[in-house]
C-alpha cells in the first residue's frame, strides 16, 4: 500500500509506528492487524514496493527454514495473512501439497510477502524517516519523514505523531576494507552478492570470477556460475576466511538454538559471556545448506567424467590483505593463507563479495533519543528482554527493535524462523493484553542450570 499517512494530533496519535517494512516489520503489521480492538498504526518504508533481497533469487533456491516460518503462523496459524492463506487465494493448495516442499523457493516467500504488502492496511511506502523525537509534555514521539516520488527525490514532509515505535531498518550489504574502493569503481566488476542478479550476465562473460564468501550466498553464486561456463573453461576462484566450506548445523536438536527457549537463555547471560559466543556459533547461521555443497561436489564430479578436472579452485583459510586494479579491467588480489603463513596474487576480471550484511547503526534515526538512551560497555543500545531499548524511565513510549539486537539476543536475530514469536512479544508487551499467547516451553534442551551462581 501506499500514500499519505493520516495526519494524526497530538491529542490522537497512533498506537505504533513502525520504521522500515522488511519480513519482520512485514509480520508485526500482519499480527498488529489481528489485534483485537485493533491498533492504530503507520509503517514507513523509504522504497516504492517490498523487495526481499532480489539480487539473490536466483532460480531454484529456496529458503533455508520451512515454510511454517512465515510471517504469522508460528503465533498465529489462523491468521488471514499465512503463506497457506496466500496459496489458497492462488487454487495452489494442492499443487503445493503434491509437491511435498517443506522448503520453499526464495522467489515464491518473495511473492508471499509482497502479497501480504500489497493488502495488509497502514503500509506506506516511499517515506524516508529522517528524525525522531520524544515530546516530554504531551508522551508522544515525533516522528519526522519525507515523502518520496517515483525518482527517490523530495515531494513533501511530514510529521507524525506516536505513542510506541518499532524499528525495523534491517542490515546492509558488508564490504571488506580492502575492497571497499574497487567496489566503488565503476570500470571493473567487484560487486556485493545482493547485487549478483543485476550483473549475472556480465559476469558470466568475464574470463575468470573470483567469488568470496564461505556462506549460503557464496556456495549459490558459485554453483551458478559454475553451471553457466563451459566444462574444461570454467575459470572460477572461490576464497574463503574459514578453515573449511563447511556445513550449516541443521541437526535437530542444533537448530533448537533458533527457539525462544535459547533466546531468552542467551538474553540472560553476562555482557562479556555474550559477546564471546557469538563469534563462535558461526556454523549455526553461517555455514552452507548441506545440499547445496552436495550439488556443488556433484557439479564438479561431472565436469571429470571425460577426463581432466574443471578449471575451478576452492581454496578455504585464506584472506585478502589488499587489492588493486590491474591495468584497467582486472582486479589483483594480495592473499595470506592463514595456517601456512604463506601469501599469493590472484588475477581475475570480477569479484563477488558474499561477505554478509551487518545491523544498520541506529543512531542517525534516533538521534533525538541519544540524551534518553541506555548503553552497555561496547557503547551498544541496552535492550530488555521483550526487544524494547532501555530508555531513561521519564519516556513513557517504548521503542522496540528488530534485526539489530545480536549482541543481546543471539545468533537467532535475523531467523524468520523467530520472526512471528518477536512480533507477538512485542505486540503483547504494548497492549499489555497478550492478544497472542506464546508457548513457555519451545525446546527439549535445557539451556543452562536452574540454580544460583557460585561466583
Amino acid at each position: 500500500m501506499t500514500g499519505t499517512p493520516p495526519q494524526n494530533s497530538l491529542e490522537h496519535p497512533h498506537d505504533l509506528v513502525g520504521i522500515g517494512i522488511g519480513p519482520f516489520n512485514l509480520s508485526l503489521a500482519a499480527l498488529a492487524h489481528g489485534v483485537p480492538g485493533g491498533l492504530a498504526t503507520a509503517f514507513f518504508e523509504q522504497r516504492h514496493t517490498f523487495s526481499w533481497h532480489p539480487g539473490l533469487l536466483i532460480e531454484g533456491t529456496t529458503l533455508q527454514v520451512p515454510f511454517l516460518a512465515d510471517l504469522v503462523t508460528l503465533a498465529d496459524p489462523t491468521s488471514p495473512w499465512s503463506f497457506l492463506n496466500y496459496l489458497r487465494g492462488r487454487d495452489r493448495l494442492y499443487p503445493f501439497y503434491f509437491a511435498e516442499r517443506f522448503h520453499i523457493q526464495r522467489a515464491e516467500y518473495d511473492a508471499y510477502c509482497r502479497w501480504v504488502s500489497d493488502h495488509v492496511p497502514g503500509l506506506h511506502f516511499g517515506h524516508q524517516v529522517d528524525a525522531v523525537r520524544w515530546n516530554p509534555e504531551r508522551d508522544v514521539f515525533e516522528v519526522d519523514y519525507t515523502q518520496l516520488d517515483a525518482d527517490g527525490q523530495a515531494e513533501a514532509l511530514g510529521r507524525t505523531h506516536t505513542r510506541h515505535i518499532v524499528l525495523g531498518v534491517g542490515t546492509e550489504p558488508y564490504i571488506p576494507e580492502p575492497l571497499k574502493p574497487l567496489a566503488e569503481a565503476p570500470t571493473v566488476p567487484v560487486l556485493h552478492s545482493s547485487d549478483y542478479l543485476d550483473h549475472r550476465d556480465r559476469l558470466i562473460a568475464a574470463e575468470h570470477v573470483t567469488v568470496i564468501g564461505s556462506g549460503q550466498s557464496g556456495a549459490e553464486i558459485f554453483l551458478d556460475l559454475l553451471r553457466a561456463r563451459p566444462v574444461g573453461a570454467e575459470k572460477l576462484h572461490w576464497l574463503a576466511r574459514t578453515e573449511a566450506f563447511a556445513p550449516m548445523e541443521y541437526s535437530k536438536l542444533g537448530l533448537e538454538h533458533f527457539t525462544p527457549d535459547y533466546t531468552r537463555y542467551f538474553h540472560a547471560l553476562p555482557e562479556q559471556v555474550r559477546n564471546d559466543l557469538v563469534p563462535r556459533q558461526w556454523q549455526l547461521h553461517k555455514g552452507i545448506d548441506a545440499h547445496t555443497i552436495a550439488d556443488i561436489h556433484d557439479e564438479l564430479y561431472r565436469r571429470t567424467l571425460h577426463g581432466g578436472w574443471p578449471d575451478a579452485v576452492l581454496t578455504p583459510g585464506v584472506s585478502v590483505r589488499t587489492a588493486g586494479r590491474l591495468a584497467t579491467t582486472k582486479v589483483e588480489l594480495h592473499v595470506e593463507h592463514t595456517q601456512q603463513g604463506t601469501r599469493d596474487r590472484i588475477t581475475t576480471d570480477a569479484v563477488v563479495l558474499a561477505t554478509g550484511y551487518r545491523e544498520r547503526p541506529l543512531d542517525r534515526i534516533l538521534t533525538g533519543l541519544d540524551p534518553y538512551m541506555r548503553r552497555d560497555s561496547a557503547d551498544r543500545p541496552r535492550i530488555d528482554d521483550t526487544y524494547r531499548l532501555v530508555l531513561d524511565p521519564s519516556v513513557t513510549g517504548a521503542v522496540h527493535v528488530q534485526n539489530a539486537e545480536t549482541h543481546t539476543h543471539g545468533v537467532g536475530t535475523p531467523d524468520l524462523g523467530l520472526a512471528a514469536w518477536r512480533a507477538a512479544t512485542i505486540l503483547n508487551s504494548l497492549t499489555a493484553k497478550e492478544p497472542y499467547p506464546l508457548p513457555r516451553r519451545t525446546a527439549f534442551t535445557t539451556f543452562g542450570l536452574p540454580g544460583r551462581r557460585t561466583h
